[in-house]
């Protein structure tokens, strides 16, 4: 019956956000440009077949170009486009000899707001941040990078984050989770890591475990210069780095953190969600984590911020840190509005 239950919640909650984002902008656009009400029954068969598509993509492991595209990128236009003409709409019941005037300012807008989110969607950001610690005995510096969801982005959008990774020098590189979002991606992308001659560190995200023989996909990483911690830690000098996958509770996250901590080291935390942040903090020097895409598309920030109390930036607790980046790629469209790409050199420092 609880099976039932959710199902049939499931399929309420794609239909209802298949109207919202695929229908309705086209319905409020329609009647502001050209005074006509839409046909509801039309409405709804188009609903039906488009919630149809995004269900059989997702529950499937297909990866349809076409569809694809279909799907993520009028995710994203349609998100942007739900706000715009709502906003105008709303200005239409105020002004309603101008409606035809505020149809095309809606459309205007829609498109200049798409482009702008398009462009920033492929351009990879830098940010460089120093931390201080009484507990290092010398300087090191490191990248860390996460969500790159390789098959939302193609090898293209790889090579500009290794380009921008080469304009800094550093010890080892992380990477915090959703590597790969795809069955479909070929794997050999990822021989452009197997430029650097340092160490590279990766815990799983989420998106690893959507795809097909996903354990497979993992536990080939070491023949990218890729090297899985799975839940255990390793010295790197005097840094203790702790990496958690994704596929496990928050308890027992947590549980394996406490059961890593080094006291004399500094204690570094590689966990792609920054949910325990408030459990462990006592305990980590500094923690990094990804997941969120500081919303990727505003204002889908103030959304995100409602699941996730640390949604993005560098947070301070006594001498503990904690750093949620926005993503080196975007999940899905490939589009950010208000959000960056971006690659983060930290530097560690003894006080």
């Amino acid at each position: 019956m609880n099976k039932i239950i959710q199902n049939s919640l499931f399929y309420v909650v794609v239909f209802s956000i298949t109207y919202f984002i695929y229908v309705y902008p086209f319905e409020i656009l329609n009647e502001l440009l050209f005074n006509e009400i839409s046909n509801r029954r039309v409405s709804f068969y188009y609903t039906i077949i488009i919630s149809i598509l995004i269900i059989f993509y997702f529950r499937s492991f297909e990866s349809l170009k076409p569809l694809r595209f279909f799907i993520f990128e009028g995710m994203g236009i349609g998100f942007i486009s739900f706000w715009v003409v709502t906003f105008f709409y709303f200005l239409s019941f105020f002004m309603p000899d101008y409606a035809y005037l505020l149809g095309l300012l809606s459309l205007f807008v829609i498109i200049i707001l798409t482009l702008i989110s398009f462009y920033y969607g492929s351009k990879i950001f830098t940010k460089e941040l120093n931390i201080n610690s009484h507990k290092l005995q010398k300087n090191h510096s490191f990248i860390f990078i996460s969500d790159i969801h390789l098959g939302s982005n193609n090898k293209k959008h790889l090579i500009k984050i290794i380009s921008q990774i080469k304009k800094f020098e550093f010890d080892f590189i992380l990477l915090g989770g959703d590597l790969i979002d795809s069955s479909k991606v070929d794997l050999n992308f990822l021989e452009e890591f197997k430029q650097f001659d340092c160490p590279i560190y990766f815990v799983t995200g989420n998106h690893e475990y959507y795809i097909k023989n996903s354990n497979d996909f993992i536990q080939n990483l070491n023949q990218y210069n890729i090297q899985h911690i799975s839940n255990n830690s390793k010295l790197f000098d005097d840094i203790n780095l702790i990496g958690i996958d994704d596929n496990i509770s928050n308890d027992k996250q947590i549980e394996i953190v406490n059961n890593n901590i080094k006291k004399e080291n500094f204690n570094l935390l590689l966990i792609h969600k920054p949910s325990i942040w408030l459990s462990i903090r006592d305990n980590i020097d500094l923690m990094l984590s990804g997941h969120t895409h500081n919303g990727q598309i505003f204002p889908f920030n103030f959304f995100v911020r409602l699941q996730f109390k640390f949604k993005y930036n560098l947070y301070n607790y006594n001498n503990a840190n904690l750093y949620v980046s926005s993503g080196s790629g975007p999940w899905g469209p490939k589009m950010r509005l208000g959000t960056f790409n971006e690659v983060i050199l930290f530097n560690l420092s003894p006080n």
